[in-house]
């Protein structure tokens, strides 16, 4: 377990936004070069690690898809000396007024959000908290060093540290998806020395926070016949609704919904009583904001399924998960992938007992 907190401490701790994701790849490529029999990176960017089958050619294979990047923030302008910013991915810009950041123009700035005070602000644009035309980043130097360091269009990360609450939780940044980058490398580690009939291919995702365009290109590229995305979900929190909520440490969730094939589902749930992991089923009725949506159309279609670690604080800097929840995700990856045989296919069923 301490390796792996130790990766997904470095996981976090680099920067990677969607679109700008190389940093985190070389991380996540370093370990996983050692697991996999072949590496490569695709022409969008992301990163492909196969575990090679031992089947007869042409073998069948199975996609574990986890993405690698991060939301973040864009500079739209400049403001003497200040940054004008937009959102890279979904966020409430609640959460912004104080965090650190790192800009990454030129070189790398340290900087700051702020928030112009609300005394200051026409009036109508209300009381509260502002909205990001009211944020900036200031990184502390003149207004001529910033026009000669910072261009329109560079990337903002968050830069806070990671934070060991417990034994069992981390928090941090960017745990949306780093934390199931760790899932899929300890997946790879538990298939070390294990045979498997399939190919397993393991991907790192570039895009999923704003275009999915590493999950259709990927899936498109090596063409499986089954993808299971691997994000996280909403855990339980003060204020949050219990019945679209889970709770953190309890288990890993598996999806039920328009992206997921039910003769899929089926296997991962018999998988998971027989191991005796703890799940919970999470109802994604129409679109589940994975990038299970998207390898499900790809090509002649898919038969995809989508499993997910619970998160706490999601899109937020401050993200908190349970490590074994990570663990249990990596482990039935892992055991899915060995039951898999010649045959499996013929067996995939969409109605139960077909």
């Amino acid at each position: 377990m301490t390796e792996s907190v130790t990766l997904l401490k470095q996981l976090i701790s680099v920067a990677g936004v969607s679109g700008d994701e190389a940093p985190v790849r070389e991380l996540v490529e370093e370990a996983w070069r050692p697991l996999a029999d072949e590496v490569h990176t695709s022409r969008l960017g992301s990163l492909h690690a196969l575990h090679r089958g031992t089947g007869s050619e042409p073998r069948p294979k199975i996609l574990y898809v986890a993405h690698m990047d991060a939301i973040g923030l864009m500079v739209t302008g400049l403001r003497a000396g200040f940054l004008r910013i937009c959102e890279l991915g979904g966020m409430d810009p609640r959460i912004l007024p104080g965090q650190l950041v790192t800009v990454h123009g030129r070189k790398e700035l340290p900087g700051v959000v702020v928030q112009i005070p609300e005394q200051l602000r026409p009036a109508k644009t209300g009381s509260g908290p502002g909205k990001l035309d009211h944020l900036l980043v200031d990184v502390g130097l003149k207004a001529s060093e910033v026009e000669r360091l910072v261009r329109t269009g560079d990337r903002i990360s968050f830069a806070q540290s990671p934070i060991e609450l417990s034994e069992e939780y981390l928090a941090g940044h960017s745990l949306d998806n780093r934390a199931s980058l760790a899932a899929l490398t300890q997946c790879l580690q538990a298939l070390q020395g294990r045979a498997t009939e399939w190919d397993v291919w393991f991907v790192a995702s570039v895009q999923e926070e704003t275009s999915y365009g590493g999950a259709y290109t990927s899936a498109f590229q090596l063409r499986p016949a089954l993808a299971v995305a691997v994000d996280v979900t909403y855990a339980s929190a003060p204020g949050s609704p219990a019945h679209l909520t889970f709770p953190l440490g309890k288990g890993i969730t598996l999806g039920w919904g328009a992206n997921i094939h039910p003769g899929l589902h089926r296997a991962f749930e018999a998988l998971a009583k027989r191991l005796e992991i703890p799940y919970k089923i999470e109802l994604l009725p129409v679109f589940s904001g994975t990038d299970g949506w998207a390898m499900q159309i790809v090509a002649e279609g898919i038969p995809t399924m989508i499993v997910s670690i619970p998160l706490r604080y999601m899109h937020s800097p401050v993200e908190i998960v349970a490590l074994k929840d990570i663990a249990r995700a990596g482990r039935l990856l892992a055991e899915f992938a060995v039951q898999l045989d010649g045959g499996f296919m013929d067996r995939l069923t969409w109605e139960e007992g077909e």
